[in-house]
């Protein structure tokens, strides 16, 4: 890798072996593929979930040349379970991204849009509205510009959609154009 490894840890105190945990799968994401320019990765505490107890964030920011891959996982009770599932799936994402290179896959993921339509501010959380009226739950670190607090409702926004746990996930969010309120 170029650059070092950038280890962020938020709403959470600072732990040497989760740490540990994380340059030892960027270690191994490193062999897999050495062409990794650079990597920041955030593990985070998720306000509690009524039904849930306390859950983790991480999420692992790759930049290889010409594109960047996020991965962004949630809603693991353990922050060592959290951290695999991220990895894992920063894998599968760096595999198909290795097989754009040799041209093997077509070359985009697709975006939709939609629009912000609940915020709640003091959970870091929001919904948006897709183009054929499926609502998507997004949490504050899935948004990529400009920051949670700067959103509103009715902004236009574009997102990956992923399957998560409950159903329909807004990542990458980030807004289109600032329709007038």
């Amino acid at each position: 890798m170029q650059i070092p490894t950038h280890i962020v840890f938020r709403d959470m105190p600072h732990s040497d072996a989760i740490e540990a945990a994380i340059r030892d799968k960027v270690a191994k994401l490193d062999q897999f593929y050495e062409r990794i320019m650079s990597c920041r990765v955030t593990v985070g505490m998720i306000c509690k979930h009524k039904r849930h107890g306390r859950l983790h964030n991480v999420r692992v920011d790759l930049t290889v040349p010409g594109s960047e891959i996020v991965v962004n996982r949630d809603n693991a009770e353990d922050v060592y379970v959290a951290i695999r599932d991220a990895f894992d799936h920063a894998r599968r994402r760096l595999e198909d991204y290795a097989r754009r290179q040799r041209g093997d896959v077509k070359a985009h993921e697709p975006e939709s849009r939609g629009r912000i339509v609940r915020l709640f501010g003091d959970e870091g959380y929001g919904f948006i509205e897709d183009m054929g009226g499926t609502e998507l739950y997004f949490h504050r670190y899935n948004v990529v510009h400009p920051d949670f607090e700067a959103l509103e409702v009715g902004d236009d926004v574009v997102f990956l959609e992923e399957t998560a746990g409950d159903g329909l996930q807004a990542n990458r969010v980030r807004v289109h154009s600032h329709s007038s309120h």
